[in-house]
């Protein structure tokens, strides 16, 4: 929608569920009047109509209106969006030049001149700024934005910010975001939101396992299934920072800014004349029924442009913690007929093949199979593997080297850094942005693809990047090491099509929608402790579908926390996403086994339903408890995991009700019995749960999602399976 509005022009784009709206007037730089709930194009009319704010007390002499791109030239005391100078240290404002729209974008030109006169349009062009925003169906308000110096007499422009700030309401008082550690990532964090500026960065060249992931601000009060909520996550892989700001003044009628873009280090972006840089995408989402309705916008945004979900999400076997880096060709080629015994169908050789790579302090960057240790090459795995019906997968860590490498000691420019002080698990970094770098990596991956007919890679990724200096610049090179991985995967994408991509750093270190573009899977952490995971899990499907999130069944006795847990716990916590198994399977009894074989029939039967329903996050939970699960989109269908973390002063579990059901049916419900058992802190659970019972339990879907089922008291450390099947389309 264009439309006037007092002397104003508004565009309006609209999804199925929100409106996005700017206003611009000549003098009026261009300004957000509405990021919410879809309203009408008459409604959109009235608020543009009342978008303009008072005039305060001791301040500017006109009402104050945040602009999209506002720096202290329109008086703005926050945080700007832009910053940037001239190697002379000239600042210049900006000034529209061109708005365009259509039904779903919004393409907004500034230009900066010699000139500051507004009417002076005859002066030279020093620099020109692009804002577009681009409102997909499922509600995902995505923005992009670049700089190009346009300057002719041979200035240089320096670009340190490039962000997007988006409005946000008064009633948006509450912020959550993420933190977390190696193997226990992305640990929800709640607070008030306040006068001031509340930043966040990731500056650890990744997003880091202590990324802020997705950052919320809400209603007070808002929860997995209530509040209104308006989220923000920038889609890339390098640093990034995420901004949340509410001033005394005020964001014009608006109470607060939520947004951010690339956390840019000093040098980082110099334009010449003629050079663009392009910021990452910033996403931001609304919904009316809290964080899993933000979640529901980005998943169909996820799906829509990743077809991934058309193949069914093959459970495999990762040989980590079952060898490490001892590796033996025979014990391997045993564990591939293991695997392939009980219905596996991918198998993943991870580290130690290469030359040199008997412990984590030597090998990286020589990516050849080491003869020592695969005299035969990996032809014969290779060949074993395909014959017994599975994929091949490996492991590569190309962003990485180890100075006992030949790499580092024929190549030692091509690392970045300072090589005296910062190792970190006893590696550097490959400067990628060097074309001969780049290059060297394609052709030794896309090597081994072919001979040896890899399906998939496991990209891993095991350190920050500090200082990251490079040495023919002498400048920091985050920006550019993160545009150049991407430009190598989708080169090996290019080459190999049907070659699948898992992105993993050090577990969850880079789990992003900038990654996702070119990775099929992400691994959420390198604890697969069923406990963890299944927090870990529950967070990072906040932004992630379920079916691009590895989630492997593990040994009895998790390798990084050392708790022990049972069988059915780990099954039950590692069937809801992309599953697979960690573990020596040549350590297991035949009852293991058995057991294992009957959980991959039980995947390979849900999972068409689990890799396209709806995440469910029960908000009402007895304390210590989670109960989450998958509904299809027509919520025929649900299955759903009460686990209990750790025990609570209560002595039973009353009701507890199942969210995102359809209240116009009825459900047959049944608890997944056998393999998935859990054991009980209480003489016998609820009635309707007797095994011994003949006829499943039939219940009403309002009652379901408005009083609930009394669920066990379950031990510590034990996951009840609940699948719920609709008897009609339409019960009343």
């Amino acid at each position: 929608m264009k439309a006037q509005s007092v002397g104003y022009q508004v565009h309006c784009i609209h999804s199925d569920h929100v409106s996005f709206a700017i206003a611009f007037a000549k003098d009026v730089a261009p300004y957000v009047v509405h990021w919410g709930r879809r309203v009408s194009d008459a409604q959109v009319q009235q608020i543009a109509d009342t978008s303009i704010a008072s005039v305060m007390n001791s301040s500017f002499d006109r009402p104050r209106i945040r602009g999209l791109l506002d720096t202290a030239f329109q008086g703005n005391s926050g945080i700007p969006a832009i910053r940037w100078c001239t190697d002379e240290g000239k600042v210049f404002p900006l000034f529209v030049e061109q708005i365009t729209a259509d039904s779903r974008t919004i393409r907004i030109i500034y230009r900066a001149r010699q000139s500051v006169g507004r009417c002076d349009d005859t002066s030279e062009v020093l620099a020109e700024v692009t804002q577009s925003f681009e409102l997909d169906n499922s509600g995902v308000l995505s923005v992009k934005s670049s700089v190009r110096n346009a300057g002719r007499g041979g200035e240089k422009l320096f670009v340190s910010a490039l962000n997007c700030l988006l409005p946000v309401p008064l009633r948006a008082q509450e912020l959550v975001d993420c933190t977390g550690k190696w193997a226990h990532e992305r640990e929800l964090q709640r607070q008030q939101l306040r006068n001031g500026s509340w930043r966040r960065g990731a500056f650890r060249g990744k997003p880091g396992h202590d990324s802020p992931y997705l950052t919320v601000l809400g209603t007070r009060g808002f929860s997995f299934r209530s509040g209104e909520v308006w989220g923000c996550h920038i889609a890339w892989s390098g640093n990034c920072e995420v901004v949340a700001e509410r001033l005394p003044e005020g964001c014009g009628v608006h109470s607060g800014v939520l947004g951010g873009g690339e956390l840019l280090q000093d040098g980082e972006v110099i334009l010449s004349s003629g050079e663009e840089y392009e910021s990452p995408m910033a996403l931001f989402m609304w919904s009316d029924h809290g964080l899993d309705g933000l979640s529901k916008c980005v998943h169909t945004y996820v799906r829509s442009w990743n077809s991934l979900g058309k193949k069914p999400r093959p459970v495999s076997l990762n040989t980590w913690e079952a060898v490490y880096f001892q590796h033996d060709e025979e014990r391997l080629i045993n564990l591939a007929r293991s695997a392939a015994s009980i219905g596996l169908e991918r198998f993943v050789l991870d580290d130690g093949w290469f030359l040199g790579r008997r412990d984590d302090q030597a090998g990286l960057g020589d990516w050849f199979v080491d003869p020592e240790v695969w005299p035969n090459g990996l032809t014969k795995l290779s060949n074993c593997v395909h014959e017994l019906g599975m994929e091949f997968g490996l492991w590569f860590e190309p962003e990485m080297v180890n100075l006992n490498s030949d790499f580092a000691r024929q190549h030692p420019d091509w690392i970045l850094g300072e090589l005296s002080n910062l190792s970190w698990r006893h590696q550097f970094v490959v400067d990628l942005s060097r074309e001969e770098v780049s290059s060297y990596l394609e052709e030794r991956i896309c090597a081994l693809v072919e001979e040896y007919r890899v399906d998939y890679i496991k990209w891993d990724h095991n350190r920050d990047l500090f200082a990251a200096i490079s040495p023919s610049s002498g400048r920091v090179s985050v920006h550019q090491q993160t545009v150049a991985l991407y430009e190598l995967l989708q080169r090996i994408r290019s080459r190999f099509p049907a070659l699948e991509i898992e992105s993993c750093a050090s577990g969850g270190g880079r789990i992003d929608l900038g990654i996702l573009r070119y990775a099929d899977r992400v691994w959420a952490s390198d604890c697969i402790d069923p406990l963890e995971r299944v927090r870990i899990q529950q967070s990072t499907e906040l932004l992630v579908p379920p079916e691009f999130i590895g989630m492997h069944v593990g040994d009895r006795i998790a390798h990084t926390t050392h708790r022990t847990t049972d069988l059915a716990t780990r099954m039950a916590a590692a069937l809801f996403g992309h599953a697979g198994i960690e573990w020596d399977l040549l350590s297991c009894s035949s009852e293991e086994l058995d057991e294992l074989r009957k959980w991959v029939e039980i995947y390979k039967l849900y999972r068409h339903r689990l890799h396209s329903g709806i995440t469910i996050n029960a908000d009402f939970v007895p304390e210590g408890c989670i109960l989450r699960g998958i509904v299809a989109e027509d919520s025929g269908w649900g299955l759903f995991a009460f686990a209990r973390l750790q025990t609570s002063s209560e002595g039973y579990t009353p009701r507890v009700i199942f969210p995102g059901l359809a209240p116009d049916r009825c459900y047959s419900i049944r608890a997944l019995g056998g393999s998935f058992t859990p054991s009980l802190h209480q003489i016998s659970g609820p009635r309707w749960l007797d095994e011994d019972s003949r006829d499943p339990l039939v219940f009403d879907g309002e009652l379901l999602v408005s009083e609930g089922l009394p669920l066990p008291y379950l031990n510590p450390g034990q996951i009840l399976l609940i699948e719920l099947e609709s008897l009609s389309q339409s019960h009343r």
